[in-house]
């Protein structure tokens, strides 16, 4: 039997570098991965990424600009611990993207466990002041690291089809193997492994 694997970008386009996740899938378009893997911008679709989640996946591998405390544009890809159906907190709005939400959520609503949840999180340079409803354009620095993204998935995503439980290494020296564990978000404590 094959691997079932969901590759998803999430984000917001009109908040500066938080459009990362949705430019990595659309430079996927031009280096596009094995056809048996499921790509999708899923954006700001909280909702829609917590019911994909449920398809029968064995691995969702989502692609996300997460301030962590790094130099901008490193990629980390980490492996958050997936919430307890049972103790899940409040639902996400329905177009809003706190992955951390949606996990919950997804956790909820299925009555078989989550996908194995991987994320490639990249340090953003660029983020709306608080003020700011819209701040459309990435930085330099993230469009750079949209291209290395790309060449990231490119080297994980054929270790995760011949092994769902296995992450090869990203082939960029500042990954993350060394770092402290962190979460999808600064305001998710805990429960994060880097890989």
């Amino acid at each position: 039997m094959s691997t079932r694997l969901l590759v998803a970008g999430v984000g917001n386009i009109f908040l500066a570098d938080d459009a990362f996740g949705p430019e990595v899938i659309r430079a996927l378009d031009r280096r596009p991965l094995p056809p048996e893997v499921r790509v999708r911008d899923f954006g700001i679709r909280g909702m829609d990424l917590a019911y994909e989640l449920l398809a029968g996946y064995d691995v969702a591998l989502l692609v996300d600009a997460a301030p962590r405390g790094l130099r901008p544009g490193t990629l980390s890809l980490i492996e958050p611990e997936l919430p307890d159906g049972a103790a899940a907190g409040p639902p996400p709005e329905a177009h809003g993207m706190d992955p951390a939400k949606v996990l919950a959520l997804a956790a909820r609503l299925g009555d078989e466990p989550l996908p194995r949840v991987l994320v490639l999180a990249c340090e953003p340079e660029l983020l709306p002041r608080g003020d700011e409803d819209i701040a459309p354009g990435m930085s330099e620095t993230m469009h750079e690291a949209v291209r290395q993204a790309v060449a990231a998935l490119h080297t994980v995503v054929p270790v995760l089809l011949a092994d769902p439980a296995s992450t090869g290494p990203l082939s960029r020296p500042d990954e993350s193997a060394a770092l402290s564990p962190a979460g999808l978000r600064p305001t998710v404590s805990g429960g994060a492994e880097d890989r």
